[in-house]
This record gives C-alpha cells, structure tokens and sequence, in this order.
C-alpha cells in the first residue's frame, strides 16, 4: 500500500468496514478519517475542513482542542498527579465537585451528594435508577414518549424510540410510559396550550387515581428538552407539574440533562426554566471537558447507598476532572451564557424565515444552541392533526448535502426527521452564518426537487 493511498478517507473507511462493529454509526452519514479539529472545524486525511455543528453529540462544549482545556490537561499529565484513582480523593477531585455544588440551583446546592459512575450517560442513568429503586424500596419507573436516557440494558427500557429496543427481549420490566407535550404531533390531538394541560391532567390522573393501574413508581425521569427525540423543550407548566406532583408523591425527580445541560439551552441546566429543583440531576457528555465522565447528583436525603453499591472502574477520571472544571468555570459565567441565548435566537429567527419560504420544514424549536428542524412531505400523508407525516428521507437527504457541502449535522426525532443543531456553543457569528448560508442554500435545493418550486 502506498503512503499516499493510506491517506485517503476510503482507504480508512474501508479498512473500518473491515473490523469494526456492525453497529457503528456515524461514518455511514459522514465517510471521512479525521486528522484534525479546532474549534468549531475539523479536517479529514485529505485535507477537507467540515464545519463541526454536531461536536461529539454535545460532548465538546467548546469545540475541539480548546486551549484552556488542553492547558489543563497538559498540566496534569506534567505534573505526575495520578490520571486514575477509582473513587479516591485528590485535589483536582475536589476542585471539581466543589465547582459542581457551587453552581447548582435553590436548595440542592447546599444538599447534594454527588455519585461517580462510570463514564457515559447511559451508566449515570442506571445509577439513579437504581439509587430511587434502594431508597424507595420500589420497583417500577415513570419515562416519557419521545425520551432518550441512553443505550444500556436498564437505560434503553426507560427510551422511547422503538427502533432500537425492538430487537432486544427482556429489558428492564416495570417502565410505564406517558406522554410528553409535543405540541406540532401533540400526543393528543390538541396541540398548544391545551395539549400541555391534557399532558399535565394525564400524569397527575394516572398518579393520583386509585384505579388508574398505575403504581407508585421509583422515580420519574425526563429530559426538560428531549434531545434524541426531536429537540422537543417540555413546557414551563408541564416541568413545573410534573415537580408539584412527585413532591405531593413523595416520588424522587429525575432530570437527564446529560444533552440538553451545561449551558446548551442558555441555563446551566434546562429544567431552570421552569424554575424547579429535581431530586436528581445526571451530567454526562459535555461535563468531562471533552473526557469521560458521568455523574449522579442528588439531594443528600436519598444518600442510602451503602459501600460498594455502585462502583465503577473509571469513576476517577482525573483528565475529566480538570478539563471538566474548565468547561464549568465558563459555561457558568452569565455573559456566555447570555451569548449562547443571543445566538440561539438568532439562528432561530433566520431558521423561521426559512420555514416561511419552504414548506418541507414543519417546526423550528429548541432553546439557546439546542435546536431541531423538522422536515416532512406538504404533499404527503397527513398525522391525525392533518399535519405531513415526518420525513425521514428528506432529512437525510438535507444531511448528506450539508456533508457534501462540508458541513455536519445529525438527525433526529421520529423517524430521523428532524435536524439538530449541537454546536460548540462559543460558536462564532461568522461560523453561524457560514452553516446557515450552507444550511439555507440545502434546504432551498431540496425543497425544489420535492415541490417542483
């Protein structure tokens, strides 16, 4: 093999064919080897540079190869500090969960316990699940339609996308599901504001009603924006519900905000919004600074693990630890977290304009850099509101323009619809513009061959 065929994507793509796991995913939408990334931007063996609006899935709060980050990595590793130290203490430890509790809401900030799992969200997930499930003593869970809390055996009963727990038999038993407020497919027909007061009535029924067949749950866990399901933000009274009655309940609260946290909807974390405090929060992704790192943090009053109940070999992560600080430090400051809001804004308006000219485009949601776009057929078949069915081909169609016009983006939603911006969120203006002028010119030329306009 010659040197210069070596540096080719498919000489890398084929050799990944090869030995790699059928059940990769990525390099079947973007067929590139990368060698490089800073930043917003990242460049493949060939020399092509992409525009990163996807970012590890909202792993890389602030791009690739942040020099702060990396200079704290750096430090460490120069430092001969320990980089793996299972659940024992260090300095950089506690550095980190200091910075952590410094920077959570109302009363969990002075009663939180914070436990280290191992290191993706999927392991944070179980962890809670299986703290509520000690505390409480009992076995089942409330998730949501639409809702993402990750891939593991436990994690994937609580999801609601069926494609991929369809083929896997017996997962965790005792998942109720209810609806969750979507106003453009409302779960009920209704849409707006009374869809959001059907969802709420639902929950609280179900909860409340003797005979409703629904017991008294473990835990009730949801995502304040669902973020694999479609970018879909809950309501300011369907959060704040939800909240009232699990407290009435005596039910732990569980928010995911391993994807819609960390300042990507504008707030540290998204259930802010709606002004409550849950019983749980679990971080992962964008909280290890670009590392590994998963976390539980709780109200000291559920603290009834006993020694060894939960463990993980990774849990001690020092790298996350540091770089992890970093992000926190940052993305808590009010002024970038201003700005994430102030760009999300602006990409939402140009994206309405957008919807206005090209009727493939259903929705445009989402809050601060967290959005989606959802993309259907006007001329085809309609949903039960008489809205387009969501398309999934035109999605990803959008999706492989983009990449062909050196711009990445993932899809979504039901299926695989709806478009999603994940973007380091100290994206420039100019980066912003240069995806929305790549984006607007896509979705014109799709529209185009699916309208004939």
């Amino acid at each position: 093999m010659k040197e210069n065929e070596k540096m080719s994507n498919q000489y890398y793509i084929d050799r990944q064919n090869d030995f790699e796991s059928s059940a990769r995913s990525y390099p079947r939408k973007f067929p590139f080897a990368l060698k490089k990334a800073k930043g917003s931007w990242v460049e493949d063996v060939e020399g092509n540079r992409y525009l990163d609006f996807l970012c590890g899935a909202g792993t890389l709060a602030l791009g690739h190869n942040d020099d702060e980050v990396n200079k704290a990595m750096i430090d460490l590793i120069s430092s001969d500090a320990p980089l793996h130290t299972l659940d024992l203490t260090t300095p950089v430890k506690d550095r980190f969960v200091q910075t952590i509790l410094d920077n959570l809401p109302g009363e969990l900030r002075n009663n939180a316990k914070i436990q280290f799992c191992s290191p993706s969200g999927t392991d944070a997930t179980d962890a809670a699940i299986k703290l509520c499930k000690t505390v409480t003593g009992r076995g089942s869970v409330i998730a949501f339609s639409g809702g993402y809390h990750g891939m593991g055996h436990g994690a994937l009963a609580l999801t609601g996308n069926l494609h991929a727990k369809t083929p896997v038999a017996n997962l965790m038993p005792g998942v109720q599901f209810m609806p969750y407020p979507y106003s453009y497919r409302c779960p009920f027909s209704l849409g707006g504001d009374a869809g959001t007061d059907a969802c709420c009535a639902y929950f609280e029924r179900m909860l409340k009603d003797p005979e409703s067949g629904v017991t008294k749950p473990a835990a009730v866990i949801l995502e304040a924006i669902q973020g694999e399901g479609g970018v879909i933000p809950a309501p300011v009274k369907f959060l704040q519900t939800v909240r009232r009655v699990t407290k009435e309940l005596d039910i732990p609260m569980i928010c995911d905000e391993i994807q819609c946290g960390m300042g990507r909807s504008g707030k540290l974390f998204a259930f802010e919004y709606a002004d409550i405090v849950p019983d749980i929060i679990l971080a992962s992704k964008a909280i290890g600074g670009t590392q590994p790192m998963a976390v539980v943090i709780y109200n000291r009053k559920l603290d009834k693990w006993e020694a060894g109940a939960h463990a993980g070999t990774f849990r001690g992560n020092q790298l996350a630890m540091a770089a992890g600080t970093v992000v926190l430090n940052r993305v808590t400051n009010p002024r970038f977290l201003a700005e994430v809001t102030e760009k999300g804004n602006y990409m939402k308006a140009r994206l309405e304009k957008l919807k206005a000219e090209c009727p493939i485009i259903a929705d445009v949601r989402g809050k601060g850099l967290m959005l989606g776009i959802e993309f259907v057929n006007p001329d085809g078949d309609k949903d039960l509101m008489g809205h387009p069915l969501p398309s999934g081909e035109i999605a990803a169609k959008i999706q492989r323009l983009c990449f062909e016009n050196r711009l990445v983006m993932e899809k979504g939603g039901r299926n695989g619809s709806v478009m999603r911006c994940l973007c380091a969120l100290n994206v420039t203006k100019d980066e912003i513009d240069t995806m929305l002028s790549i984006f607007e010119k896509v979705v014109r030329q799709v529209n185009s061959d699916v309208t004939g306009k």
